[in-house]
């Protein structure tokens, strides 16, 4: 995916603010989608679901199943902001990296 279509995604994303609360949600620790939709009583399972997909789209949460619960994450390093094994010897890489 280009850099501008994953940044369209990520302003899709942040842009409504339910999904911004699921995100303060996250923000400390993990949570099952079921803690997620305790923490919204006033939205179905369903709805924090369709929410968790755009943001996981966006590349800003990632799901992990473990049995029968899904755990969502922060995500603290999206792959269009990340830096990847090929990458890490581009000047601009260097200079942020280096010591002096």
């Amino acid at each position: 995916m280009s850099s501008k279509a994953q940044d369209d995604n990520v302003f899709k994303a942040l842009a409504h603010p339910r999904r911004r609360a699921l995100l303060d949600e996250l923000k400390d620790a993990p949570r099952t989608t079921g803690m997620l939709c305790d923490a919204f009583p006033d939205m179905d399972r369903c709805t924090v679901m369709l929410h968790l997909k755009v943001l996981e789209e966006a590349d800003l949460v990632v799901a992990r199943r473990e049995g029968r619960e899904r755990w969502n994450h922060l995500n603290a390093l999206p792959s269009s902001r990340s830096t990847t094994a090929g990458s890490a010897n581009t000047p601009r890489t260097r200079s942020a990296f280096s010591t002096g």
